[in-house]
């Protein structure tokens, strides 16, 4: 079989087997776990193929697409790594508005410029470099996504490899089951995503910012007010509040960078600049006002809020990662807060508080937990001999808000190696677990890397 194979296929111990298991992995915490081969597919045929070659060697198989996956979820001992990096191509249907593309397309740096190119736009991920497979495959929390919601709500198909080596085109209408499992199944999904056909939505032609630097001797009150107007904000209006060590951040002349700022960047989205104004106006309101370090407002774009995350987020570091919904009130979750925001100790370790206070049932998806706000914690590094620390502190901390008023995590900031948690409705679990039965009954298709499998889905 591997004789039909126009990629490269490396076998471990083989010359470039290393760069291949781990030269794509973006966390520079590269993971003790060892596949059998590694293939660097050429084309859908090659993954067809691949499937069957590791049916005939007893082999799982793993999908590598290219995004940041902290915890390497394309990596399984003994397994077939399918790394997708060769479909990448795209096209786009303008009598209805759908994008088709590979998943290993970047969502920043190659779809989203081909969009903006059209006029149209997707809920398109914050991070640049970042494959639309596992991103999508998750859910999706991207650009306006208060307004237009998951990137995975626009999938309207996908094309799949199934566990026998079958081709499908999966929608409502046909292999709906497998439809409804690309929405929110993530590294759980029973099949190969080989594209994706995503229904985008016309682009506002205005895009603003606005961005406050506080210090962490306010963030208690930044938080209670923050709680107190986000049911009121339009949906286009989406406040992030994060901690950063990071020198470039908005400070008045003459103010000192005190080490860790709080940085209130809000964006907006809309059709004027007056409109977009006057939405962001709300946060005049701000009860500190006039105690800020510095505070810009100014206009912005897709491009440029990428470009800073990429600063944010920067390559060859170590990262150890973990988030949580949360319903606490304001009184509950400020003091956990600050216990991270005050322990980050690295330039661009950064914490962040993300208003998202849902308003609407989700779709007939897998993706469905969702809370009143997201706290996600980055530790970034570069030491080897600190990575015990930073991943326990990170999963203790964030552990401690998982256990006051947390509901659950987003799968695309999560290591189920050291922390598990809930990540769909149990309804939602079962179903899924039903789908990967009848789709994929010899467990063909490597699943969640979790450190025990009885604790998968079981909120913390």
């Amino acid at each position: 079989m591997s004789n039909d194979i126009k990629g490269k296929l490396h076998l471990r111990g083989d010359e470039g087997y290393e760069q291949a298991r781990v030269g794509r992995i973006f966390n520079a915490r590269k993971p003790d776990r060892y596949p059998a081969a590694v293939l660097e597919v050429a084309d859908i045929d090659d993954v067809v193929a691949g499937v069957l070659l590791a049916a005939a060697n007893g082999w799982q198989v793993s999908v590598r697409s290219g995004g940041h996956s902290w915890a390497a979820w394309s990596l399984h001992d003994d397994a077939l790594l399918l790394d997708l990096a060769a479909l990448n191509d795209i096209t786009y249907d303008e009598a209805t508005g759908i994008v088709s593309a590979g998943p290993a397309t970047r969502g920043a740096t190659e779809l989203a410029p081909y969009l903006t190119a059209v006029g149209r736009a997707i809920p398109g991920g914050h991070c640049a470099t970042v494959g639309i497979g596992g991103y999508l495959l998750q859910g999706g929390q991207g650009w306006n996504g208060r307004a237009k919601g998951w990137a995975a709500e626009h999938v309207v198909a996908v094309d799949v490899v199934t566990a026998s080596g079958e081709l499908l085109r999966c929608d409502a209408e046909q292999n709906a089951d497998l439809h409804w499992a690309a929405r929110g199944a993530g590294p759980g999904f029973p099949a190969v995503v080989v594209r994706f056909h995503i229904q985008t939505y016309a682009k506002p032609p205005v895009m603003w910012h606005d961005t406050w630097a506080f210090s962490l001797d306010d963030g208690e009150e930044i938080v209670h007010w923050l709680h107190d107007i986000l049911p009121t904000l339009d949906r286009t209006v989406e406040p992030v509040l994060a901690a950063t060590r990071l020198p470039d951040v908005p400070l008045y002349d003459g103010v000192e960078h005190p080490g860790t700022v709080l940085l209130l960047h809000t964006t907006c989205l809309g059709d004027s600049d007056e409109a977009v104004r006057e939405l962001l106006s709300v946060l005049d309101s701000c009860p500190i006002k006039g105690r800020e370090l510095g505070r810009v407002t100014a206009p912005t774009s897709f491009a440029e809020e990428n470009e800073a995350q990429m600063g944010q987020n920067p390559e060859g570091h170590r990262y150890a990662v973990d988030c949580a919904w949360s319903n606490a009130d304001a009184d509950t979750l400020a003091p956990l807060l600050l216990d991270v925001w005050r322990s980050l100790d690295t330039t661009h370790s950064f914490s962040i508080w993300y208003g998202w206070h849902p308003v609407r049932p989700l779709p007939d998806m897998a993706f469905s937990v969702e809370g009143n706000v997201y706290v996600a914690t980055y530790l970034i590094y570069t030491d080897p001999a600190d990575d015990e620390k930073y991943r326990t502190r990170v999963h203790e901390q964030t552990a401690a808000i998982a256990a006051s008023g947390g509901v659950g995590v987003y799968l695309g900031d999560t290591d189920f190696t050291r922390r598990p948690d809930r990540f769909l409705t149990d309804e939602n679990f079962l179903r899924l677990q039903a789908v990967r039965a009848a789709r994929d009954p010899k467990g063909r298709i490597a699943s969640y890397l979790v450190d025990a499998p009885e604790r998968l889905n079981v909120h913390a």
